[in-house]
């Protein structure tokens, strides 16, 4: 039982005292930090004892515990009132959170509802209670008749191998649905990216674009706090993402998914891997393009990205429509410049 009053308060960066506290409580619950942290928060006694935590990134809730001494004690229900508060003060009114299927029970008291569920393994989570429901209703309401396919795209930024792949599917068939990553995390700020794809799709007239928005999750914001195996977390991550596309595939009536062909990035080959292996179970074919080749190498968002880092942007005019070009150029093109000169990793997202 808890002893006297219990407070929450932030676990700041710069207290090394707090966050060994916050680690040996997510090593007590079997979790482990996650990579990507806004905000943590801590729930303590008048002792100091951490009694429970949580943590957010972006809208997303994460790394939810409490400790084993006090489970049963109403313990969890502040600390994720208090994280929807601190979301809710940055602008984020809609919130998810990833947990195992055995939680489902205490999540749903607490306001959230069941978005998606993997077997044993994983239920995704919001806290509108037909958010999930409203968005494939938008969604079906684009539904056309023919032959349809969809693509998911980050385009970080787009090039022509981007576009070489639009292309395809746009050739093959009567309509093409194209949702551009929404998630903010990549050094092309989200509004040029998807600006970029629609002025470089410009001649594609069967291309219908889209944002991802909150459902469709990329590998970046994925929180595998509870996965303690690399790869396990990967595969998971796609079987969610292919588990909520199938639905939207259904709600748009698309029967194929277009991939580009991924030879160096260890991530996205056990993702297509396990696209290849679960779509057709539900019916819808994955189409895996051959990366388009430039000077003998295949063109990627990576090689264009390093190549700016370095300061060569003319030799990014092989690999890139005229449109991303030209905004390389342009004041937000040349802040993303700027910050790519200033990091040392350019190729990892």
């Amino acid at each position: 039982m808890t002893s006297g009053m219990t407070h929450i308060n932030e676990i700041r960066q710069t207290d090394t005292k707090a966050q060994r506290q916050f680690d040996a409580l997510l090593e007590k619950a079997a979790l482990k930090r996650d990579s990507n942290l806004d905000y943590i928060a801590g729930l303590y006694d008048n002792s100091r004892k951490l009694l429970a935590c949580g943590a957010c990134f972006a809208n997303t809730l994460r790394c939810l515990a409490v400790d084993s001494d006090y489970q049963g004690e109403g313990l969890m229900a502040p600390i994720v009132t208090h994280l929807l508060n601190y979301l809710h003060s940055k602008g984020n009114s809609h919130s998810f959170l990833y947990t195992k299927c055995e939680n489902d029970t205490i999540f749903s008291s607490l306001g959230f509802y069941e978005v998606i569920r993997l077997e044993n393994e994983l239920l995704l989570m919001e806290n509108r209670k037909n958010g999930y429901k409203l968005f494939l209703a938008n969604l079906a309401k684009q539904k056309t008749q023919g032959k349809t396919a969809a693509i998911v795209m980050n385009c970080n930024p787009f090039t022509l191998g981007h576009r070489h792949l639009v292309e395809q599917a746009s050739g093959e068939n009567d309509v093409v649905h194209l949702f551009v990553v929404s998630e903010d995390l990549s050094f092309f700020p989200f509004a040029g990216r998807y600006n970029l794809v629609q002025e470089g799709c410009a001649g594609f007239t069967n291309v219908v674009f889209h944002t991802t928005g909150s459902y469709m999750i990329s590998s970046a914001v994925f929180p595998a706090y509870f996965i303690q195996d690399e790869t396990q977390a990967i595969e998971l991550q796609a079987k969610l993402d292919l588990a909520i596309f199938t639905q939207i595939a259904g709600a748009l009536g698309a029967t194929a998914r277009y991939v580009g062909e991924e030879p160096l990035s260890v991530v996205t080959g056990i993702y297509n891997k396990t696209m290849r292996e679960n779509l057709p179970l539900s019916g819808i074919e994955c189409i895996v393009i051959p990366r388009k080749e430039e000077s003998g190498s295949a063109i990627s968002a990576s090689r264009v990205r390093l190549l700016l880092q370095q300061g060569r942007i003319e030799e990014t005019k092989s690999l890139v429509p005229e449109t991303t070009f030209r905004y390389f150029f342009s004041e937000s093109g040349q802040r993303v410049i700027k910050r790519l000169l200033s990091e040392e990793n350019v190729t990892h997202y």
